[in-house]
């Protein structure tokens, strides 16, 4: 639970920084919830980034109390093409999925 916390503020920090230069993107929406058991976020920035993230606590008090994370982020490649990502991270890994990511062959 530190880890999200210490997490969450070192995002907050990053968002809160001020631009270098006036070519850089500013925050346009900024979103941070953080709980006992759970927490989440969403930012959007003018450049056409976007990211959003939810994670709560699953069985807890448990030996297989564990973290459970579901998001996305979507970005604008140097080639002009907004690339999403989607993904879950629980007791399987993490597990991303989007169009331009590579697949493993069927076996």
């Amino acid at each position: 639970m530190k880890f999200v916390i210490v997490f969450v503020a070192l995002f907050g920090l990053a968002l809160a920084a001020p631009p270098q230069s006036s070519l850089e993107a500013t925050v346009l929406r900024s979103i941070v919830e953080v709980g006992p058991q759970s927490y989440q976020y969403a930012s959007e920035t003018s450049d056409g980034k976007s990211a959003s993230e939810d994670g709560h606590l699953e069985n807890i008090g448990t030996e297989e109390e564990a973290l459970v994370v579901k998001g996305q982020y979507s970005y604008i490649g140097d080639d002009g093409i907004t690339y999403s990502v989607s993904y879950i991270a629980d007791k399987n890994g993490f597990q991303p999925q989007g169009a331009h990511l590579p697949v493993a062959p069927v076996a």
